[in-house]
């Protein structure tokens, strides 16, 4: 019998769950398959959260040849190969162009990106790449400006009570099992958004009943329970990998470097690429630590720069180093904050215009339309301040950053309220 997350795999865009941003009534996704005008894309997202399943449904709809290739272990050979075979079959296909599928297309390397270029930009095929990191560190610039770029979610709550509903009503093994749930809440949380990690769990639970009349329960204990027995029944696909770089981020940001290092140690004797664990740690000064030390994230900087040029295993100890240092940092999450709420200001609000004594002025006409025109240069005066609006109208008394409790940043907020402080007449 397949596992039951292969039994689950819906089959056309009605029976997705979740992304409805791409793939609901009218949003991008949708409309370029119901269009039928195809372009190279990349899915970005975490493990489970229907990447693979997306493109096998968009292949279907189209009634397009269908590729895949793995980047873990295929070669510039197997991509060449399946290029020869795309070619092979162009114009024997009336509905469009071969897809060509690579799952973690953030594993190949620069020489198997290349191999895709020409092909990508002939229209030889049309690619879909998978990917849970960000395609700006992994995917190299031309291949990047080739494809867009769509970013997957994960499951929210509901999302994840509907995929539980359907598969105990909908698979034809679960069916006929007398299955009754009591407690969602460890499911979900063991889950963590997970559509496959959930559908192991679900799968785990509900295996040790042989008679079909047997009541199996599901509640916050007897999944807890399972899972403790046998934790790597729900990481089938081995992805406890995203669970332990989470576990070393969050011992970074709880100020515990002995759990830092343990996780660190723990992905190094996993084979994990130092560079993977070099940009999290950039990311954790940047997010976790910010203005509290600036200092931080120069040296997750120099760790990462160190790793490159010193190679493995030597480039475990500049991580070691940065990771005890952020671990030990004082933190603050206001530069992390404020980007936040000017983000959600932006999406509320819309294109508010520039003042007019803000804008460029590089033309005669606009100079005559007063761009520019009530300027003033802030170097010109005391101190480098001049009181002057730089908010759009509609927002001069908004206020997106707030300084924490970092003696960095208490410095920095007193400063600011010595500058604009109303006594200040500059």
């Amino acid at each position: 019998m397949q596992p039951l997350a292969e039994r689950m795999r819906p089959r056309t865009l009605d029976d997705y769950i979740g992304q409805k941003h791409l793939v609901g009534q009218g949003a991008v996704l949708r409309r370029m398959i119901e269009s039928g005008n195809l372009i190279s894309f990349i899915l970005w997202g975490p493990p489970g959260v229907g990447k693979t399943t997306l493109a096998k449904i968009i292949a279907n709809t189209l009634e397009r040849p269908f590729y895949t290739l793995s980047a873990v272990t295929a070669g510039v050979k197997e991509v060449r190969e399946v290029i020869e075979k795309a070619k092979r079959h162009e114009g024997l296909f009336a509905n469009g162009r071969p897809i060509l599928f690579i799952d973690e297309i953030h594993r190949f390397s620069k020489s198997q990106q290349d191999s895709l270029l020409g092909a990508v930009e002939n229209g030889t095929i049309t690619l879909i790449g998978a990917t849970t990191e960000n395609p700006s560190f992994e995917v190299i610039t031309p291949l990047l400006s080739r494809c867009q770029v769509y970013v997957l979610q994960s499951l929210s709550k509901d999302d994840m009570l509907e995929l539980l509903r359907r598969t105990l009503s909908n698979d034809e093994y679960l069916k006929t099992k007398n299955i009754e749930v009591k407690e969602t809440e460890s499911l979900l949380r063991f889950a963590g958004g997970d559509a496959r990690k959930l559908l192991n769990i679900i799968e785990l639970v509900t295996n040790d009943a042989d008679d079909e009349n047997e009541k199996i329960i599901i509640d916050n204990a007897i999944v807890t329970e399972k899972l403790q027995q046998n934790p790597l029944a729900y990481d089938k696909d081995g992805e406890m990998h995203y669970d332990i770089i989470s576990a070393f981020i969050k011992s970074i940001r709880g100020s515990n470097p002995d759990a830092a290092l343990y996780w660190l140690a723990r992905m190094i004797e996993g084979g994990e690429d130092p560079k993977f664990i070099a940009r999290r740690l950039i990311i954790s000064a940047s997010e976790d630590i910010g203005l509290a030390n600036p200092n931080a994230l120069l040296l997750a900087n120099a760790a990462f720069d160190s790793v490159n040029k010193i190679g493995w295993p030597e480039g475990r100890i500049p991580l070691a180093m940065a990771t005890v240092y952020l671990a030990t940092s004082m933190k603050s999450n206001s530069a992390y904050m404020g980007i936040e709420n000017a983000l959600s200001e932006v999406k509320q609000s819309g294109n508010l215009p520039v003042p007019l004594h803000l804008r460029n002025a590089p033309t005669k006409l606009m100079k005559e339309l007063g761009y520019g025109e009530e300027y003033k240069y802030a170097h010109d005066y005391h101190n480098h301040f001049v009181k002057q609006q730089y908010l759009p109208d509609q927002l001069t008394d908004k206020k997106f950053w707030e300084a924490q409790g970092s003696p960095t940043e208490k410095k920095m907020a007193d400063w600011m309220e010595h500058l604009w402080n109303e006594k200040n007449t500059q």
